[in-house]
């Protein structure tokens, strides 16, 4: 196997060994995906200052999150269906995460449950929740968090109705894959991973299907996840959730100044600037383009985080140099998870940090707290 230097490595890997229907998944915006490109295209657009013989020996990439000591600013963002990019993949993402030194976010629509998430690593993580009809279903994930030991709850504001994403649509997306003539040919050419989902029992929706009345089945399930996303989600519900939580809460897909200040209102530790990955509202801006307002509004009364678009140890330096306190890995982590399996989500965090790292050298800063906006270029200056 060729040397992994970067991101786009491992991605090509990934792209080989995962059956197309979750590339699709992972890979796709929706519409037109416009919103999806432009996370890309606007971390590309912005340029670094080099500094030269500042002496920047001693450097770390160490910070905190939510007060807890990270290794980076990073965190594993929480992300469906993990356990089909790998069998098994939140338990192995979430082990490379915490061995490695940053927070790792379950998702509610996670293959693992959180109990096979807890009983694999033992250490606390994060879990996120989507705001449902159903609230004695939420009310239930809420006390299996805890009892868990969740350190955080990561509440997604951005799905009041799931984007339409036209890849999932023309492949029939399923969890595990219908046996359609055209799944079992594209399952044919990937018999590692074949393999890999034949030694597993977890091929559902781990926090659903047995939980929820009347759910015991892929078919139920579509059915009541067809109507259960809440329209009706307003920031009384936030307040709710804060209430019946108790504990440390991240706010995410906010893109509004206005938004942020009342998610610091209802008593966020930290608010995510997010688009959903560009899945959810096509046409909206890129996360990196209005995370300056959104942290000059707020950033002294709560942590800023950013998620979307970042691929690179420089991409996280941009961010924090725009305001952002840390940053959430969505699609890059699981491009290594895909990949490689727990090594790859690994192998993941080390090519950011020491991207990280020789950034920071070369634009002479040595430490997290140091990076503001003079580590950008800016023509004029």
């Amino acid at each position: 196997m060729q040397p992994i230097t970067c991101i786009e490595d491992l991605h090509r890997l990934y792209l080989q060994r995962v059956p197309r229907m979750f590339v699709d998944y992972c890979e796709s915006g929706s519409w037109t995906e416009t919103t999806l490109r432009r996370n890309l295209e606007d971390f590309a657009r912005i340029q670094l200052h080099q500094r030269v013989a500042v002496g920047v020996e001693g450097g770390t990439t160490s910070t905190t999150m939510l007060g807890q000591d990270v290794a980076l600013p990073v965190a594993l963002a929480p992300v469906g269906l993990c356990g089909m990019q790998h069998a098994d993949g939140e338990m192995l993402a979430a082990k490379a995460a915490l061995d490695f030194g940053v927070p790792f976010a379950l998702s509610t629509m996670s293959v693992c449950s959180i109990e096979d998430v807890a009983a694999f690593v033992k250490r606390p993580f994060w879990f996120q929740l989507y705001v449902m009809r159903d609230h004695a279903f939420i009310e239930r994930l809420i006390d299996r968090a805890k009892a868990t030991g969740c350190s955080a709850l990561v509440l997604t504001l951005d799905l009041q109705g799931m984007g339409q994403r036209h890849r999932d649509i023309r492949n029939g997306l399923s969890t595990p894959p219908k046996p359609t003539l055209r799944n079992l040919a594209n399952l044919a050419l990937h018999p590692r991973w074949c393999l890999g989902m034949a030694r597993t029992h977890r091929h559902q929706f781990g926090n659903i299907v047995g939980h929820v009345e009347g759910v015991s089945d892929m078919s139920s399930l579509a059915a009541w996840t067809a109507e259960q996303f809440d329209r009706g989600l307003n920031w009384n519900d936030v307040e709710w959730i804060k209430n019946r939580w108790g504990g440390k809460l991240i706010l995410k897909g906010v893109l509004d100044p206005d938004d942020a200040r009342r998610a610091v209102d209802c008593g966020a530790d930290a608010i995510v600037v997010s688009n959903h990955g560009g899945r959810q509202l096509d046409g909206a801006p890129s996360s990196i383009s209005v995370l300056p307002e959104i942290a000059s509004r707020i950033g002294k009364d709560c942590e800023v985080w950013l998620d979307g678009g970042v691929r690179s140890g420089q991409d996280v330096l941009k961010a924090i140099a725009l305001g952002a306190r840390a940053v959430m890995l969505g699609r890059a982590f699981v491009y290594g998870l895909g990949a490689m399996g727990e090594a790859g989500v690994t192998t993941v965090l080390e090519l950011i940090r020491r991207e990280l790292d020789l950034t920071m050298v070369l634009c002479g800063v040595r430490s997290i707290a140091e990076i503001d906006p003079r580590v950008l270029h800016q023509p004029n200056r």
